[in-house]
């Protein structure tokens, strides 16, 4: 496997400083799954009362911890719960081996910690078609539930790292009723990053009183504004998961899906969605498409998604080229409407293309001049009608095809 020796330039200068979310504690251990020499696997303990809300990929060859996951979610229990993870190895395409290595993670966590196998769930990400050596894992559950502690959120984000560069957090606190309420979260994604349903592993606590009806509207609403909205490479993992856990130990309850908390949360969640981003496998540019002017929002995303996702529009950021006519190619193919003598393309204040050729203001200078950025918006008007639609992607370079091409080796 390709070894990471550089951070991704885009990351931020360190791991924040995560507040502690009552009710929930963590502990990571080297098991040697597949890596050596580094924390692999992760617990996270929820307190009784607690609330579980998840979205899954929707990929036909999902792994059997998304499956068992998928299975669980939709239960309500008064029972606390707790997330295992573990990286190098994703535990899919294993047939009935991988069911097997589900049941016997649960079994052995549910016996160390006291709870129902039905509020345990598994994630495994890594390399596909493996058989998961799950006795590493069930070895370490006395170990991993001896050292679980609430201030153990950063040793658990970087447990769960594969190809990533660092590791990924994102908190905020709001005041509710007087009440101080606090979220935070930890991902991981580097390659494999594609839009559907959710595009990562993520894990997100809060201490707000939730019920589970109200979490899982709450977060299915958010991931389509972001972890939805990102694509580093178009492939959509098949262990996809992000998991929503709320304790209520503040006693503060929250009984809508819109509001302060929810906007809260959509900040966690965006932020961690862009890290994803930055730490897009060999990426060195941050690009934000921005659509406007399509005949509705659906159409306005497809054309999003069409420029985020074209190589050839991302190869030519990454060579920090303004060739305005990827992103015409892009439009033209994404299948939603668009007519040529109606677009308006900028990059960035670069007014680049307009009814239908290039901007008489324009100058390939200024066009060069603002692709050295590290940064990037284009944005795109349709002309067509008031659909909008904004994604995130990075660019394309030979990194992505150094770590990917002896992935397995």
């Amino acid at each position: 496997m390709a070894t990471i020796d550089t951070v991704s330039p885009l990351a931020p200068a360190g791991f924040p400083d995560l507040p502690v979310v009552q009710g929930v504690s963590f502990a990571a251990v080297a098991a040697g799954v597949k890596y050596q020499g580094r924390k692999d696997v992760t617990l996270m303990q929820l307190a009784p009362g607690s609330t579980v809300a998840g979205v899954f990929t929707k990929s036909s060859t999902r792994s059997a911890n998304v499956l068992d996951c998928q299975a669980k979610v939709g239960v309500d229990s008064d029972q606390g719960a707790a997330f295992i993870i573990n990286s190098g190895n994703s535990n899919a395409f294993t047939g009935r081996a991988g069911e097997g290595s589900v049941e016997a993670i649960c079994a052995a966590v549910a016996g160390a910690t006291g709870l129902p196998e039905e509020r345990v769930f598994t994630s495994s990400t890594g390399v596909i078609g493996e058989r998961l050596p799950h006795d590493k894992i069930t070895s370490k559950i006395g170990e991993l539930v001896e050292g679980l502690s609430e201030d153990g959120i950063e040793d658990a984000a970087q447990a769960i790292m594969t190809t990533d560069t660092f590791a990924k957090g994102a908190s905020a606190v709001v005041e509710i009723d007087g009440k101080p309420v606090t979220i935070a979260g930890i991902a991981k994604g580097s390659g494999m990053i594609a839009p559907d349903m959710a595009t990562m592993l993520v894990y997100i606590f809060t201490d707000a009183k939730v019920s589970r009806e109200v979490l899982q509207t709450m977060l299915s609403g958010l991931t389509d504004k972001t972890f939805n909205c990102i694509t580093v490479d178009t492939d959509t993992s098949t262990s996809d998961t992000l998991l929503l856990g709320a304790t209520g130990a503040s006693g503060v309850e929250v009984t809508e899906a819109t509001g302060v908390f929810a906007d809260a949360l959509h900040k966690v969640m965006l932020e961690l969605s862009h890290l994803v981003v930055r730490d897009g496998e060999g990426a060195t540019k941050f690009v934000e498409v921005q659509v406007t002017g399509a005949t509705n929002d659906a159409d306005a995303r497809t054309h999003a998604l069409a420029i985020a996702n074209s190589p050839l529009v991302k190869t030519a950021i990454a060579g920090e080229d303004p060739n305005w006519g990827r992103v015409v190619m892009a439009i033209g193919k994404s299948g939603a409407p668009a007519d040529r003598d109606l677009l308006r393309i900028c990059f960035g204040h670069v007014l680049v293309a307009e009814k239908g050729w290039v901007a008489e203001s324009y100058t390939e200078e200024a066009g060069a001049a603002y692709m050295t950025q590290q940064e990037l918006v284009l944005s795109v008007d349709l002309g067509l009608g008031e659909g909008t639609a904004t994604v995130w992607t990075c660019d394309l370079t030979h990194g992505y095809i150094t770590i990917n091409a002896d992935y397995r080796s």
